[in-house]
C-alpha cells in the first residue's frame, strides 16, 4: 500500500530525522500509520523508537528543545514551542514489552524491548500494529500480521490470539467495537475476533468507569454510532455499560411508534449522528425514551407510558454519573431528556407557554430540545424531521426571545427626559420617548447619549401640538417595525 508522506507533520519527521542521525531506530505505529495507508490525514501521531527514554532526552537537549518524561510506560513528550507560551506534544516511546495482565486492565510489569517486531507482538489489532520508518529515499514498512491485507479487506482483527488480547486490556473489546463505527459502515470484525468478545464480555467489569466513557463518547461521536451501540448489544459487551437500554427491546409501543423501544432510540441516534448534532443531544436521543419500559401499561395501540420522561430523566442522571460524566454534560443530557415531551400544536400554545418552555430548559438549550425532537420523530418512523409545527414553535421562540421594539431600547430614559427638559411626569414626555425610538428605528447609530439629548434640545422647541403629530407618526413608525421584524422572522422559519 502507498505511504503518502505529504500527510507527516514536519515535527514529527524531524524527531524520526534526529533520533536516525544519532543511529537510533524510528517509526510511527498505532492508530496514524492506519489512517496513513488509507489515504487518511491522522488526527494524532505516535513514534516508537529502541532508543531508552533517557537517551531520547538526551538527543533532543543536543538541540535545545525541552522534553517531558513523567510516565512508567517509556514515552517521552518533546515539547515544540508555540505563541503565548502553549507547547505541540510530539510523543515517542521506547519498544517495549508487557507482562501478564492480572487484573485486565494495567501491564503488571513493563520492559523495554530490544527489536520493533517485539514491540508490535504487543498490539491490540493487526491494522494498527504496522510500523513505517520514513528515509530520505522512502520508507520502510513493517507489517508482521498482513495488517495491510485486513485494511483492504477492512477487517478488524486482534494481533494473534484474541482471547489473549482481551484477556490482557479488556477495554479492547470496546476498542474493536469503535473502530468499526468510526472507520465505515462497510468494515467488520473479523468472525473469531468477535466470538472472543462475546465469550470475554463480562471481562469489562474489570475497567474503569472513565475508560468505558471515553471509548462510548468516541463511538457515540461517530458516523455510525447507532450501529456502535448495536454492535455492543450483539456482542454482549452493552449489558456491562448501559444495561437500561436492552430494557426497551421487544417492548412495543403504541399506534405513533412503528419500533420497539430499544429500535426507537437507535433510530434516533443514528439522525443525530446523520445530522452531526453535538455529543449531548446524540446522547439524548439515545436515552430520551429510556424510561418508557419501565412506565408502560397497556398493550397495543392503547398502550401509556405517563411520566416516562421524568422517570427516564432520572434513570438518565444515574446512568451518566455511574460513566463519571462531566457534571455540565449531564445536567445538559437530562434537561434534554426531562423537556423532550413537550407539547406545542399551533393553534392552542400562546407566547406564555412558550416563554415557560425556554425558562424551563434555558434559550441557550432550546435549539438542541428541537434537534432531540426531530430525532424523536425520525425514530418513530415519521418521514418529516421538522414539520410545519417545529418551524411554528422556533419562529415563536425566536418572537418571544427578542428584546420587544419598544422605548426601553433607548439610551435614555424618562427621568433623564424630563431633568433635561425641566418636565413633570406627564403624556408629553411618552410622546417624546416615542418620538427619540423613531430616530434610532430610522438610524441605529443614533442610540447614543450624545445624538439622544442633543435632540432632545431641539424639541424642546416645539410648541405641543407639534409634539403630538411627531409621536403619532412615530407610533405608526413603530407599529410597522413591529410587523416587518415579525413578517421576517416568519419568512426565516417558513410560516405564515
Amino acid at each position: 500500500m502507498k505511504v503518502n508522506t505529504k500527510l507527516i507533520p514536519k515535527k514529527v519527521l524531524f524527531c524520526i530525522e534526529q533520533l536516525q542521525a544519532k543511529n537510533f531506530e524510528a517509526y510511527i505505529v498505532g492508530g496514524c500509520t492506519r489512517d496513513l495507508l488509507r489515504g487518511v490525514e491522522p488526527n494524532d501521531w505516535d513514534i516508537t523508537t529502541n532508543a531508552t527514554p533517557e537517551q531520547i532526552q538526551a538527543v533532543f537537549l543536543d538541540k535545545n528543545i525541552k522534553t517531558f518524561y513523567e510516565n512508567d510506560f517509556g514515552t517521552v513528550g518533546v515539547a515544540f514551542p508555540l505563541k503565548n507560551d502553549h507547547f505541540e506534544i510530539v510523543e515517542i516511546t521506547t519498544y517495549r514489552n508487557e507482562a501478564t495482565y492480572s487484573d485486565s486492565r494495567h501491564p503488571d510489569k513493563v520492559t523495554w524491548s530490544k527489536t520493533i517486531e517485539e514491540d508490535l507482538k504487543r498490539r491490540d489489532f493487526t491494522i494498527n500494529a504496522i510500523a513505517i520508518s520514513p528515509k530520505k529515499d522512502g520508507f520502510d514498512v513493517i507489517d508482521l500480521f498482513n495488517g495491510q491485507e485486513d485494511l483492504k479487506k477492512k477487517i478488524i482483527r486482534t494481533v494473534n490470539n484474541p482471547n489473549d488480547r482481551f484477556t490482557e486490556d479488556a477495554l479492547r473489546m470496546m476498542r474493536a467495537i469503535r473502530l468499526e463505527a468510526v472507520l465505515g459502515p462497510t468494515w467488520k470484525i473479523e468472525e473469531k475476533t468477535l466470538e472472543a468478545i462475546k465469550n470475554n464480555a463480562k471481562l469489562l467489569k474489570m475497567v474503569s468507569q472513565e475508560r468505558i466513557r471515553d471509548e462510548l463518547m468516541k463511538i457515540i461521536m461517530s458516523k455510525n454510532a447507532a450501529k456502535g451501540i448495536e454492535s455492543l448489544r450483539n456482542s454482549g459487551l452493552l449489558t456491562y455499560i448501559i444495561p437500561e437500554l436492552e430494557e426497551g427491546c421487544e417492548v412495543e409501543q403504541n399506534k405513533h411508534h412503528i419500533y420497539d423501544c430499544y429500535r426507537h432510540n437507535l433510530e434516533s441516534l443514528a439522525y443525530s449522528a446523520k445530522k452531526n448534532f453535538d455529543f449531548d443531544v446524540r446522547m439524548a436521543a439515545l436515552l430520551h425514551d429510556i424510561g418508557k419500559p419501565r412506565t408502560k401499561r397497556g398493550l397495543g395501540d392503547s398502550a401509556t407510558f405517563y411520566n416516562h420522561e421524568i422517570v427516564g430523566a432520572k434513570m438518565t442522571e444515574k446512568i451518566l454519573n455511574r460513566l463519571k460524566f462531566p457534571k455540565k454534560d449531564i445536567e445538559s443530557i437530562v434537561n434534554l431528556v426531562r423537556y423532550h415531551l413537550f407539547y406545542y400544536n399551533v393553534d392552542e400554545v400562546g407566547e406564555s407557554s412558550v416563554r415557560r418552555l425556554i425558562r424551563n430548559v434555558g434559550l441557550e438549550s432550546v435549539e438542541k430540545l428541537l434537534q432531540l425532537r426531530m430525532c424523536d420523530r425520525i425514530g418513530s418512523g415519521c418521514p418529516k424531521a421538522e414539520p410545519y409545527k417545529i418551524r411554528h414553535l422556533k419562529y415563536m421562540i425566536e418572537k418571544v426571545s427578542k428584546d420587544p421594539v419598544s422605548v426601553k431600547m433607548l439610551k435614555i430614559n424618562g427621568k433623564e427626559v424630563m431633568d433635561t427638559l425641566n418636565l413633570n411626569p406627564s403624556p408629553k414626555v411618552g410622546m417624546i420617548l416615542d418620538i427619540l425610538l423613531e430616530d434610532v428605528l430610522n438610524e441605529p447609530k443614533r442610540n447614543n447619549k450624545r445624538y439622544l439629548k442633543k435632540r432632545l434640545i431641539e424639541l424642546s422647541k416645539l410648541d405641543d401640538d407639534s409634539i403630538e403629530k411627531l409621536a403619532k407618526k412615530a407610533r405608526i413608525s413603530k407599529n410597522e417595525a413591529i410587523s416587518n421584524e415579525d413578517k421576517q422572522i416568519k419568512e426565516k422559519y417558513w410560516v405564515s
